[in-house]
Formats: structure tokens, sequence, C-alpha cells
């Protein structure tokens, strides 16, 4: 079974909606606001479909972990995953990668940001309910500067080592 992608609405130049997510830190979750999180900052954030899952877990998250400093140095200040998942799956994601709470890890629970960002889609058919897209973009002072989006199964343009190429 296919899943059936959302309509994609967000575009370069927007303005990243003010919602209101979950952090998951190692003292708990914290509320997050998106316009206050992504101002005067040059952020990479990237969507994954689900936290352990496979690609995942072997390739989208390992690789911003491994060349965090690499895209710092290129000008990055901080680097965000989000996921449509609880902050406590999100947080046990992150310790089991071994983040070290290099990456904001962003749980979109409810898929409000994904569906306001139009990059959900709806994976009922196979019983995964609502999910995100696989996506990255670089977010400048609050505004997409870049935007990449792959399939779930697929983990090139969505990379750390695609965004150092880019940048």
């Amino acid at each position: 079974m296919e899943a059936l992608i959302m309509s994609t609405s967000i575009k370069v130049g927007d303005k990243i909606p003010n919602i209101s997510v979950k952090q998951a830190t190692s003292n708990g979750p914290i509320d997050l606001n998106t316009s206050d999180f992504f101002k005067d900052k040059t952020t990479i954030l990237f969507a994954i479909p689900g936290a352990f899952t496979p690609v995942c877990s072997s390739k989208h998250l390992p690789s911003f972990v491994t060349h965090k400093q690499q895209l710092v140095d290129k000008g990055v200040d901080q680097i965000a995953c989000v996921s449509v998942n609880d902050p406590f799956v999100m947080q046990a994601w992150a310790e089991s990668q071994h983040t070290k709470n290099e990456i904001a890890m962003i749980a979109d629970g409810n898929g409000d940001l994904t569906r306001a960002l139009g990059l959900g889609m709806d994976l009922t058919a196979l019983g995964l309910g609502y999910r995100s897209q696989r996506y990255a973009m670089i977010i400048k002072d609050g505004k997409v500067s870049r935007l990449e989006v792959e399939p779930a199964s697929t983990c090139s343009l969505t990379s750390a080592e695609h965004f150092l190429n880019i940048l």
C-alpha cells in the first residue's frame, strides 16, 4: 500500500507558522513556540516519518549527529529533528541514538506543525496513522530558504551530507 501524501503548502520564502510543540529534553518535555525557536537563527529542520524506524535510525538522524560541527562551521546555528511522535518517544530515541542533546528533538505529537506546513502523509491504511513526510529545510530568521522533500524510504536530499554540499 502507498502512503496518501498531502499537498505541500510551505515553500521557499514562506514564514514558518507559529505553532506550539514540545521539545524533548533530558529533564522532560518543554513547551516550544516555533516563532521564538526559529527567530534570529539559521536552523536546519529535518522531519522523519517516525522515531525508531529503519531509515530514520540508520541514516537520517545519524547523518546530522555526525556532521553537526561541519554544519555549524558553515553558519548553521541549530539543528532540529521533528516527528509526529510524543516527546517521551523522541527523548528515548535521542538517547538510543547518542545525540548528546546536540540536536533539538521536537515532538509534534498531534501533527499540528506538520499539518500547518502541509508536509504530512496519511499512513492509516498501514496502521501507522498520520505522519510527517521526510523533508529537510533551512530556516533563516523564521523563513524557509531551502526545502527538500523525498520519499520516506530514502534519505539523500534530506541528509546532512546533502546540506553540507549546498551551504
